[in-house]
Order: C-alpha cells, then structure tokens, then sequence
C-alpha cells in the first residue's frame, strides 16, 4: 500500500511538471523551433528536462541586474539621440536596400546610421596589436575595453604593461572582461597588477554554482570593444589573445580573426554602448559617466555611413535576426557569410536557401574544424539543405576561421562580434557594424576571398553517402540546435 502511494506521488509530481512548464513555455512565446524543442525535453525527460529548462530556459539576468538594466537605459538611450539631430546620412548616394535596413535596425537599437567615418579593415592579428598598442600609448584621456576572452600570454602582455604604463601618466583606464570567457585571467596575478596600477577593472555578469539558480550563466558579454579617448574605436572578433598561445591543445590550429579600426561620429555608438556595459558592472552613476566618459561629438574623418547596432537578451530575441534576415533578403546578386559557429534556426536557414533559390549567388564560409562537436554536428545537418538549394559551403582549412562578417551585392555588409547561431543571436551581448559603403564591402569582400583561397568546397555526394548513425546524430543534433 505504501509502495502504491510512493508510485502515485511519483506519477502526479511527474505530471505537474510536465503540465506545469509546458504552459510556461507556450506562454513564453518564443520561437516556434525553440518551443517545440523544450516541449519534447519535458515531455522526454520530464525531471532532467524540467532541471534542465530552469537552468537555460529562460533569459533570467537576476532580478536585480534586470531591473537595474531597464533603469540606467533610457538615460543611455537619451544620450545617443543627440546623434539624430546632429548627423544625417545622404541617402540619396545609397541603395534604397541600405536606407531601409538602416531604418529597421534604428528602430530596434535606438541608434541611429552616421556618414563622415574612416574604418581600416584589419586582417592580421599582429597588425591589430601594433595599431592598438600604439593608439593605447598615444592614449591621453581614456582608454575603454571590453571583451569576451582576454588570455594571458605572448602580445596580451603587451597590452596590460601598456595600461600600466597609460595609468602612471593619468590616464583613466577601465576594462570589462566576461566571468566565463575570461575566468582563467582572472585568476592570475596580473588581474592585481592592473588594479594596483589604477586600471578598473570588472567581470561582467559573475557566474557561479549558487547563482545558477537564480540567473542564466550562459547569458555572455560576448562583446569585443575599444575606445580610446573618445575619438578612436575598435570592434570585431578577435578576443584580447594571442593566437600563438591561445587553445593551443584543440587540434584546429589558430584563431583567424579581423578587426576594424573605426574614426569618426560612429565612435560614439561604441563608446555610449560601453559606458551601459561598464555601467551595469560597476554603478560608477550615469551622471558621472556623462561627465567624465569623454564621450564627444567627431568631425567628419572619411567618408563611410556606418551604424552601431548592439544586441543581446535585454532586447527582444528576435530583433538582431530581424536585421540578420531582412539583410540576406535584400541580395540581388550576391551574399558572402563568414562565420566560425553555424547552426542556422528554420527561419534563418530558410532565408538562404530562397536567396540561392531566386538567383542569388550565395557562399557560407566556415571552419573545415570547430572546437565544438555539438556546433560541429548540428551544422553539418543543415549544410546538406543548404548544397542541395545551390549554396556553396566553403570549409576554411588555415585555422578556425573566427571572422563574422556577411557581404551583400557588394554594398552593405554587417561585421562585428555576431556568429551565426542561436546563442549569438538570443542569448549573448554582441555589437554589429552595419556598413553602407562599397569601398570597404569592396574590402572585406576581398578579405572574405582570401578565406575562399584557402579552403575547399563540401561535397554534397559525400555528404549524402555519410553513414546512417552519422545522419542520425547529426539530426538529434540538429533538434538541440534552438537550445544551444
């Protein structure tokens, strides 16, 4: 009889849980892709899968974070419409295609396109620390950081004795580094050097055992950032690394990455998306940030219309895919993607295979290998939808490719810190340059042939001749591709 009670408690806990989560994840309405598959975990595992979706199911920042985000942003907000009234785009010069994506992504970020910058494409690591030690010790007022990975090690040495040094002459130095990305630097003595020396340093969004029940630890700052005096700006891929000694024992040799080194009115997208970054971390006071921030109005310093789009779970989930989309939908001609992480959601992989489907000449350039076999299968199970529609996929064999970048009709392209994958595109901080320009599209556009050089296309034959157990995990994959 007790053994009958113990079965029926068991029965009923078990189906409240199902019950019970599977209205909250209805309720929350998110993709339909991610819904179904959180319902099947439940309904599958009901105990593991409820354990589960209450650790990563959810865009759960904390309460306290959250609400603190949502108070210092309008502030924020209020500070970057300074830019309406005081740059304007000439359409006029552009594609209409450029005008309109300008438009959606202004809607959504709240900042808006600027003419008048100067970007330097940057593809060689080295180069990207020459230029940013040297602007570092030219460096008289500010110097701004944040990344996702900063490693100790080679050339990322060079850039902490810089900021010493950058500090002694008075300079104000403040690095964000993520708790997850870099928990390995943060434990070495040179965190203390730093501090020592004046350099304010901060973990953005701490992890740990005891907060995982309250707070997502998979929410990143995934964000890659420097500004330096409020006139000179960094973004793109790279991680505050080096190559030679970073991941040496993954077997997929090194990062390749690119970077751009921005002058002009767009700085102060990416210095004003910084100062909320640094602002969550470290409640410096956004009055005081306004004040001493030295963020300032740029003449003009070339001739590239350019906008800062900054996402990540505080906005809608879907608003940077919205970008993402309507992007890949205004190709004509052309559309060239490089990406590291590719495990493209049904709408994603839809707008794709449509693009090449109308005409469009369409090349997805990743790495021949990743560090990540569940990245690594789950994309190989979309790659075969994509040959069969007409896409070139194109395995990058130099290196893991870590440049995100997409070029259209040799226009616009977007390039920043955004991979191609639902953890990009809904759970972590990313900054986006939408570029309406065709001598730098022309640029990078070269860069991203250069990529193409050195690597060889799928094939689709081989792909459909893989064994059954291969396709088989690729899809299960595939269904946990929403979740990772």
């Amino acid at each position: 009889m007790e053994h009958s009670r113990w079965i029926i408690t068991v029965v009923l806990v078990e189906f409240l849980i199902r019950f019970g989560l599977s209205i909250r994840v209805i309720m929350r309405r998110r993709p339909v892709g991610v819904t179904m598959a959180w319902l099947a975990l439940i309904f599958v595992f009901p105990f593991v899968g409820a354990f589960v979706y209450l650790l990563f199911g959810e865009l759960r920042l904390g309460n306290r974070r959250a609400k603190r985000a949502e108070k210092i942003h309008y502030p924020y907000v209020e500070w970057i419409k300074e830019q309406h009234e005081l740059y304007h785009v000439n359409w006029e010069e552009l594609s209409d295609e450029s005008k309109s994506l300008s438009r959606l992504a202004e809607s959504i970020s709240e900042i808006p396109a600027v003419p008048d910058n100067d970007l330097q494409l940057i593809d060689k690591w080295n180069d990207v620390f020459d230029l940013l030690l040297a602007d570092i010790e030219s460096a008289k007022r500010t110097i701004h950081m944040v990344f996702y990975i900063w490693f100790a090690g080679g050339r990322a040495d060079e850039v902490i004795e810089a900021l010493i040094r950058a500090c002694a002459r008075g300079v104000i130095c403040r690095v964000l580094v993520d708790d997850v990305g870099s928990k390995q630097f943060l434990k070495t003595e040179q965190i203390h050097r730093l501090r020592e020396a004046g350099v304010k340093l901060n973990a953005a969004l701490p992890a740990g055992l005891f907060r995982m029940l309250f707070v997502r630890f998979d929410l990143r700052m995934h964000r890659k950032i420097v500004v330096i005096d409020g006139s000179i700006a960094y973004t793109g891929s790279l991680n505050l690394v080096d190559p030679r000694y970073f991941k040496q024992d993954a077997g997929i040799g090194q990062w390749v990455d690119a970077m751009v080194r921005v002058r002009g009115p767009a700085v102060e997208g990416l210095a004003i998306t910084f100062l909320e970054d640094w602002e969550l971390e470290s409640e410096e006071g956004v009055e005081n940030l306004q004040q001493i921030g030295d963020v300032h109005h740029i003449d003009a310093c070339g001739e590239t219309a350019l906008q800062v789009i900054p996402s990540g779970p505080l906005n809608e989930s879907t608003e940077i895919q919205d970008i993402l989309l309507m992007a890949i939908y205004a190709a004509r001609t052309e559309l060239i993607l490089t990406t590291p992480y590719f495990v493209p959601e049904d709408a994603l992989l839809t707008a794709l295979t449509s693009a090449a489907r109308r005409g469009v000449d369409v090349t997805l350039v990743v790495p021949a290998q990743v560090d990540s076999i569940l990245v690594r299968l789950a994309s190989q199970a979309a790659k075969g939808d994509m040959l069969a529609a007409g896409i070139r996929v194109m395995l990058f064999n130099e290196g893991l490719l870590h440049t995100k970048s997409i070029t259209i009709d040799g226009q616009i392209s977007l390039f920043g810190s955004l991979n191609l994958d639902p953890r990009s595109l809904h759970l972590n901080f990313e900054i986006t340059l939408a570029v309406y320009n065709r001598d730098f599209t022309s640029r990078l556009r070269d860069l991203q042939q250069s990529y193409i050089a050195h690597s060889y296309l799928m094939d689709l034959e081989k792909w459909r001749r893989r064994t059954r157990f291969t396709s088989f995990t690729e899809n299960v994959a595939r269904l946990l591709g929403p979740l990772l």
